[in-house]
């Protein structure tokens, strides 16, 4: 016995050597179970996939919009955000279909706030199952207001969690070359946008697009929070986002014809979203007005590639300084991205819906 114990203080410990702490999370069955979708929820999310189905797969007309803040950091805000998009969602309906952008999740090039999810009192410290709670709880407040949503999926275990509550879902400029997050787009329930490469390189996306659509097997976890070997059956509904890159923007007619020509090659549906952000505005959100004037012109000129246009917009104008005091925060200002006012927001959808109406009905 004592020569057991000599032993166990002798040998090396060889695992867990940089990890300070570790949180047990609820499993993915019990948060959903404690923040339930209601029937009015799960039908409005139902409905909007069937609608962006048939949209992708040029049977619906109309122009899909993603818009919203950049991320979400203030609850009340982004709300009021919501309340106004939800009026102006059913004015154009018959033209355009709205969807929030409700992202949690933010990509970093280095290091800095890494969304609500994963620090949700914007102090560091960090508290990942309240920030799904709070998530879970957020998505239903849209939803109760009858507007569709859409988000970035950062983390494969996150969809477990918040899957029930998505109509759309992107995957990043930084994370469309990932076996892991292809196939997690493999197994979505929603349809799903890949970005080209930071660099502006469509390869990657389009590859992405390619496996999404196919069969995958990968490490996973259950609805139970177990490991398991996941199977799917791959994601027929998935569009090529082009957002710019390192060599500029990608949104004009010849850009957008070299995509339709690499969906094609490869028999992926083709169905294009233009990001009038990022780099297709020089990170100058006051461009990106003039980016979607360019795209409802080459709608007016016939292409029919283009079904779907981003846009970060907020209620109000530019972005600010972050990290710093929560109560110092500018009210309704992104702390990410720049994006464009409201009344912006609203004269830019407003013209889209006229130019669908004349080009497309």
């Amino acid at each position: 016995m004592q020569a057991s114990l000599l032993c166990s203080y002798l040998v090396p410990k060889v695992t867990n050597l940089r990890i300070t702490d570790s949180i047990a999370l609820p499993s993915p069955v019990e948060l959903c179970d404690e923040i339930s979708r209601n029937a009015e929820q799960k039908n409005l999310v139902r409905q909007t996939r069937e609608e962006l189905h048939a949209l992708i797969q040029g049977q619906d007309k109309r122009l899909l919009a993603v818009v919203g803040p950049c991320s979400i950091h203030d609850l009340k805000a982004c709300l009021e955000y919501a309340e106004r998009f939800a009026k102006l969602s059913g004015e154009v309906k018959e033209r355009l279909l709205l969807v929030m952008r409700v992202y949690f999740e933010k990509p970093r090039t280095t290091v800095g706030w890494k969304g609500l999810i994963m620090d949700p009192q914007l102090n560091g410290t960090c508290d990942i199952p309240k920030g799904l709670r709070i998530a879970r709880k957020f998505l239903g407040e849209v939803l109760d207001l009858g507007i569709p949503t859409a988000t970035e999926l950062l983390d494969p275990i996150t969809p477990q969690y918040l899957a029930d509550s998505l109509c759309w879902a992107a995957i990043g400029a930084r994370t469309s070359e990932s076996q892991t997050h292809r196939q997690m787009a493999s197994g979505l329930s929603m349809p799903v946008g890949f970005k080209n490469a930071t660099s502006g390189d469509l390869k990657a996306a389009v590859n992405g697009i390619i496996a999404a659509t196919q069969s995958q097997t990968f490490l996973g976890i259950t609805e139970d929070g177990h490991a398991s070997a996941v199977t799917t059956g791959g994601n027929p509904d998935c569009q090529l986002i082009l957002r710019g890159g390192a060599d500029g923007p990608n949104y004009t007619s010849s850009n957008v014809e070299m995509a339709r020509i690499a969906l094609d090659t490869v028999k992926a549906p083709t169905s294009i979203m233009i990001d009038c952000s990022h780099a297709n505005s020089s990170k100058d959100p006051s461009r990106q007005p003039d980016v979607l004037d360019d795209v409802l012109g080459q709608i007016e000129d016939g292409t029919d590639a283009i079904h779907a246009v981003m846009i970060e917009s907020h209620l109000n104008s530019g972005n600010q300084a972050f990290p710093r005091p929560t109560d110092q925060l500018d009210y309704g200002v992104s702390i990410t991205d720049g994006c464009i006012d409201w009344e912006t927001t609203e004269a830019c959808l407003r013209r889209a819906a006229d130019v669908v109406d004349k080009a497309r009905f």
